[in-house]
């Protein structure tokens, strides 16, 4: 007898945890559509566009020798000294171009030539002429397009909501290329890049579980309510770097010959 009653105790409890165990499992699942952030190691060029630079065919002639100042932004997210940096860096990884530096010489070739004229470093660096650059870079940000495309959408049921949006941006680069023996503009080139972004949000899971339960004729004065939010978006950077990329692999095309 006291077995049956030990029988009976356990299936009671079993049932009676029934839809707690269900609830559990709902919020497990859903907040396992979140994607953990993970650690990734250090990558080293590893932009599409990067590598589409390098694997450009090197050319066995003399490279034209060239430099850029400053690139121009109009976009408050975006640092002028930055794009400058990516340009050069791109020029470089091309390898159609003699990149000779002209934007940061007070920086560091100037101070040491001033250290190997005044007899602080060996060598004759000092009384050697820098590099003469035959074109001149000039670069501009001059368009970033927020929210160019914006779609959102949501739905809900039984006080559960889900709902989830997109956002298309869009950056645009030109670059002008100057002869410095005449000042003359011998090329230009503009690139656009497009970046995305989405955010999905689900919330009042726990609404929706208790219309289900109540319906059953159990108790919802425990139910959890379960919320998630993720969104995510490109890097500005990213798109840039791309952009300034693409048209430095323009530019090459054209100073092929």
């Amino acid at each position: 007898m006291m077995m049956r009653g030990t029988e009976l105790s356990l299936h009671e409890a079993n049932r009676r945890w029934r839809p707690g165990i269900a609830i559990m499992a709902i919020a497990a699942l859903v907040a396992g559509c979140a994607d953990m952030p993970v650690q990734e190691p250090a990558r080293v060029d590893a932009a599409a566009s990067t590598r589409q630079l390098k694997a450009l065919p090197r050319k066995t002639s003399e490279l034209i020798p060239v430099s850029i100042y400053e690139f121009r932004s109009t976009v408050s997210e975006i640092q002028a000294r930055g794009a400058t940096d990516m340009f050069k860096t791109a020029l470089v990884n091309s390898g159609q171009f003699r990149v000779v530096e002209r934007a940061r010489l007070n920086e560091g070739v100037i101070r040491e030539k001033q250290l190997n004229a005044g007899g602080l470093s060996a060598g004759r660096s000092a009384t050697q002429k820098l590099t003469e650059a035959r074109y001149l870079f000039e670069g501009a940000i001059t368009q970033a397009n927020a929210g160019e495309t914006q779609r959102a959408g949501a739905f809900g049921i039984a006080g559960a909501q889900i709902g989830g949006s997109t956002n298309r941006d869009v950056i645009g680069v030109d670059v002008r290329v100057v002869e410095v023996a005449t000042g003359d503009i011998v090329a230009a080139v503009t690139v656009q890049k497009a970046t995305a972004g989405d955010s999905v949000n689900v919330s009042g899971i726990g609404s929706l579980i208790g219309t289900v339960l109540a319906q059953r004729g159990k108790s919802t004065t425990y139910v959890p309510d379960v919320q998630l939010q993720q969104q995510r978006k490109q890097s500005l950077d990213v798109a840039l770097r791309a952009a300034i990329d693409q048209a430095v692999a323009e530019l090459a095309e054209r100073f092929a010959h």
